[in-house]
């Protein structure tokens, strides 16, 4: 009975944590990563606004290379959409909203399996010293207790991934120089 009473106790302290904690963490999460690329912002541009391109330097298709990918749409114009059912990455679909010829690309990205969510992603272009900047964010709100912790996390989950993806952009973009 004792250990009832402890385990019991334990169990509503872990529920006053989370759910207390949760009360006082971000609504919001933002996610950023920057690289410079010595080719013209046409190329990289290119590079992101068609998902024919995106698909060949994005970290993710590189990690679960048996998914499924549907493009369908007009690369580089609003409603261009890439949709994708693997084991590893789940399901979802990113749907460009807005695009700005070799300047920036806005992005709907939306989460359907394992766990339902929707982020906001863009990559906007820069002039540089030595080429052109490029900047990849990603943010999103948090609904809901357990999607409040996760946005402590995000930068960790995910910041690699924006790492390894920019470095193969960069790679294939100076490559087509």
């Amino acid at each position: 009975m004792k250990f009832l009473k402890i385990f019991l106790g334990i169990i509503a302290v872990l529920a006053v944590i989370i759910i207390g904690g949760s009360l006082f963490l971000p609504k919001s999460y933002s996610v950023n990563r920057t690289i410079t690329i010595l080719a013209p912002d046409s190329i990289i541009y290119k590079n992101i606004a068609d998902y024919h391109e995106f698909y060949k330097w994005n970290a993710w298709s590189k990690m679960d290379p048996k998914a499924k990918i549907t493009i369908t749409g007009t690369a580089a114009q609003p409603g261009h959409l890439y949709q994708w059912n693997g084991e590893k990455s789940g399901t979802g679909q990113m749907l460009i909203n807005k695009a700005e010829a070799n300047k920036m690309v806005d992005m709907e990205l939306k989460f359907i399996k394992p766990m339902e969510s929707i982020a906001n992603t863009r990559f906007d272009i820069e002039k540089a010293e030595n080429g052109n900047k490029v900047i990849w964010t990603m943010s999103g709100d948090s609904k809901g207790i357990i999607n409040k912790w996760f946005c402590l996390f995000m930068d960790k989950m995910i910041g690699k991934d924006f790492e390894d993806g920019l470095k193969s952009l960069k790679e294939k973009s100076e490559k087509e120089i």
